[in-house]
């Protein structure tokens, strides 16, 4: 029987593993373009975008699992493991979150008057 995709220039597995490599950028570039936003609207449209992109992200990955294509089993995490980098990670958040309550207590609640009015999204942000 022939495979879906006999005469493609790469076999499935590498079709497969490409299209997860862009995903994997895609999804890195989306959280940069969030984090670099001024805009609400821009940078909640990232923030989906970047959801959205790792769903199919976890998908694909999940897709070549099951086909076995990895050459070597992924190892999974100590629960413990896990649990210890998501402490370290939720005090990192806290300490930020303290530094810059902190840095802006003082601050007048908008301290940057923009020089351009605003404007009407040109994106309608998806739900």
């Amino acid at each position: 029987m022939p495979s879906p995709n006999e005469g493609s220039f790469l076999p499935e597995e590498d079709l497969l593993n490409t299209i997860l490599d862009g995903l994997k950028r895609t999804v890195s570039e989306y959280t940069t373009a969030t984090t670099e936003s001024a805009c609400p609207t821009v940078r909640s449209m990232f923030s989906n975008l970047t959801a959205e992109t790792l769903k199919m992200q976890g998908e694909m990955y999940q897709l070549i699992e099951q086909q076995n294509q990895y050459a070597a089993p992924v190892p999974h995490a100590m629960k413990s493991d896990v649990d210890k980098q998501l402490q370290e990670m939720q005090n990192t958040v806290q300490q930020t979150r303290q530094l810059i309550s902190q840095k802006t207590s003082g601050l007048a609640p908008t301290s940057h008057t923009p020089n351009v009015p605003m404007h009407q999204p040109n994106v309608q942000p998806t739900h």
